[in-house]
């Protein structure tokens, strides 16, 4: 069972009992969410040649999805999202999420990100389409390249077996030269784990709450 909580931007996150922690940071999911993966992420890649692949790793919520759909349909960017995600949240504790609502927005946007499967991909504008797959990261085999991962999985002290250099690897050559791969993470072990996997570490400001974030490239 997952609990809500309520954020200090107004915002809901959700804590998962399966792992005793939150989905986002309780200084606020959604300005979290907008300076990690949109700002060091997405904006990377305007005026890449159409369309901007990116991979989620922890899809949850569905919020970085939602985001990077408004950022898209805003920029008139177009935009292929896979999420990965084993262990959604059940539906009635998205339907109790607002972030539609803070942002502004119709909720049939959010429930349309979870409802997307590998077999039937939503499109939520001509922008954006996203399918979703339910695989651990472990099995999950890539079947196309992209531009950008958002590594939004649970903390390393909560799932270590997926701040791996073997995961790290396995993302690593799922990327395009010069993709990127964003997180909220910072731990030195993270670092060398994916300097060890081959990407070009580089450490960012993070967002309110946490000192440092980390952008990692494939190198060209």
């Amino acid at each position: 069972m997952n609990q809500l909580i309520l954020t200090n931007d107004g915002s809901h996150t959700l804590e998962s009992s399966r792992w005793g922690v939150t989905y986002h940071s309780r200084f606020g999911a959604i300005q979290e969410s907008r300076h990690v993966f949109i700002q060091a992420g997405l904006l990377q890649f305007i005026g890449t040649p159409p369309p901007v692949k990116i991979l989620e790793v922890g899809l949850g919520t569905g919020l970085n999805a939602l985001l990077s759909f408004l950022e898209a349909d805003r920029r008139e960017l177009s935009i292929d999202y896979t999420g990965i995600e084993p262990y959604p949240p059940a539906t009635a504790e998205i339907f109790a999420l607002n972030y539609p609502r803070l942002l502004g927005i119709s909720p049939e946007y959010l429930y349309r990100i979870h409802e997307a499967t590998a077999e039937s991909p939503v499109r939520l504008s001509p922008h954006f389409s996203l399918r979703k797959l339910p695989v651990r990261l472990e099995s999950w085999e890539p079947d196309m390249a992209f531009h950008l991962i958002y590594f939004d999985a649970f903390a390393p002290g909560v799932q270590p077996e997926l701040w791996t250099e073997d995961i790290f690897r396995k993302l690593f050559d799922a990327l395009l030269p010069e993709g990127l791969l964003v997180t909220y993470s910072a731990k030195g072990a993270v670092r060398r784990a994916l300097q060890a996997a081959g990407f070009q570490v580089h450490k960012l400001p993070g967002p309110p709450g946490k000192r440092e974030m980390i952008s990692a490239m494939r190198p060209f």
